[in-house]
């Protein structure tokens, strides 16, 4: 394969890794005379369609990315030769060693230079999780972070590479490939589910293995924590922070790379996440229940408040006044009587309906779901269950808007009051919860659009 040209164009020069069908090659582009690296899927006996899946969705990725410490795509093409038949990725080359080649060749890093290599890596990972939609790396280790020679004291530069795992919340779906490396992998990525606090955990236990020499997986665990303490000398603060890195549970591992970069400078900083991310208020009784499969939100109905009293009075009154009107008119001679019980219809609805709002606000619920198929949004009474808007595919959740309370004026010059909303927007459907008689504060507003941005992996657009 050494000295063959690709698509007209690549000349290749040498082989850098191979594995179960695919091969990394160091090439010359004979147009722009620059090196380049081309990543090669071959079809060979082991070869799996959701191999071929993945490798088209780095190439997606790659071309939609600009940042200057993440490879550049630069070409995808057939490969049709005599020796080889299959798929190829050209991206640019970086010239720099990984950190996995440095620790083999004996290299040691202080927590200086730890720190200096986490810091690098989170600024990346910021631009990749504010994107729409979100790219979630998915396997970070240090064999897919390059790292540049060292000038000054810098530990040089840091990039990152490899997106062949890459998942993004459009490319998400139902049925899941578990991807990842052993040793990097947190909890839920275990499970086939990943959010942008898992690429987090991954570089916490890359920067364990930097410190120790030790694979993650050889080291110690107790409740799935990987216990490094007793083989390191790093400051407090470091500790903590690593420990908050990989912490196995969700809901206390840091949330986004955007919370983890200053808590790094912080050496003083909590040691539960939770007083650094949004808490459930006193006194709320909305109950939501997070699994890596399953986010499930209940808002409990008001029950019986001074004002419904009111409404109920007002509505019995009203449909008694209903009754009464269509027995008159029922009473009237045939065929006078019809248009008489036909007008009163209308009114019939709107007591029906406000029937209906007087019992939802005593015994029925609100029930936001969203699991690995589907976003369900159902308001449940006496075991029926109302289903508005319909259910959406998961995989069509785009985002996720959270607007404050604000004034509006129309071109009379009036204002009025909007009350706070939470919008889900999946394709053309909007999931909506706001400040009414189940939600009665901004503050669990704001506490539900955490953590659901946290669990879905994308991020609050605030409007």
């Amino acid at each position: 394969m050494i000295g063959e040209t690709f698509n007209s164009r690549y000349e290749i020069q040498e082989q850098l890794g191979k594995k179960a069908g695919r091969r990394t090659l160091l090439a010359k582009d004979l147009v722009s005379g620059e090196l380049v690296i081309v990543k090669l899927l071959a079809f060979s006996s082991d070869f799996e369609w959701d191999d071929l899946k993945l490798f088209e969705r780095e190439a997606e990725t790659l071309k939609s990315l600009s940042h200057p410490l993440i490879p550049r795509y630069v070409d995808y093409f057939e490969v049709n030769s005599p020796n080889i038949k299959g798929f190829a990725l050209v991206q640019s080359y970086i010239p720099a060693q990984t950190l996995e080649q440095y620790l083999q060749s004996g290299r040691t890093f202080t927590e200086i230079d730890v720190k200096q290599v986490a810091k690098a890596v989170l600024e990346i990972l910021i631009y990749l999780h504010g994107l729409h939609p979100p790219v979630i790396h998915r396997d970070i280790k240090p064999s897919n972070i390059l790292l540049g020679e060292r000038s000054g004291n810098s530990v040089g530069q840091v990039y990152l590479v490899d997106f062949g795992s890459v998942q993004t919340v459009a490319t998400e779906s139902g049925t899941r490939t578990v991807v990842g490396t052993y040793g990097y992998m947190p909890p839920e990525q275990f499970g086939g589910r990943t959010v942008t606090a898992s690429d987090l955990y991954s570089l916490g236990a890359t920067l364990i293995y930097l410190i120790t020499g030790t694979h993650p997986a050889d080291l110690p665990q107790k409740d799935f924590r990987i216990q490094f303490e007793s083989v390191t000398h790093l400051s407090p603060g470091f500790t903590r922070w690593l420990k908050l890195m990989t912490e196995p549970n969700l809901e206390r591992r840091f949330s986004s790379a955007n919370l983890a970069l200053p808590a790094l400078d912080e050496p003083q900083f909590p040691t539960n996440i939770s007083s650094l991310v949004k808490t459930k208020p006193a006194g709320s009784r909305i109950q939501l229940i997070k699994s890596w499969d399953t986010l499930d939100i209940l808002i409990p109905p008001v029950g019986l408040q001074p004002w419904i009293l009111f409404t109920g009075l007002f509505a019995i009154a009203w449909n008694s006044f209903i009754l009464f009107w269509t027995i008159i008119a029922l009473t009237a001679p045939f065929p006078v009587n019809i248009p008489f019980a036909l007008f009163s219809l209308p009114f019939w609805g709107a007591g029906s309906f406000m029937v209906y709002n007087l019992l939802f606000n005593i015994f029925g619920n609100i029930r936001l779901r969203v699991d690995e198929q589907k976003i369900t949004f159902a308001q449940e009474i006496f075991r029926f269950k109302f289903y508005r808007p319909r259910p959406s595919p998961r995989t069509s959740i785009s985002k996720l808007v959270y607007t404050k309370k604000h004034w509006s004026q129309d071109s009379e010059g009036s204002r009025t009051e909007v009350p706070a909303q939470l919008e889900i927007w999946a394709g053309v459907q909007k999931y909506q919860l706001g400040i009414n008689t189940a939600i009665q504060s901004e503050a669990e507003l704001e506490w539900l659009a955490h953590e659901i941005s946290d669990w879905l992996g994308i991020p609050i657009q605030r409007d």
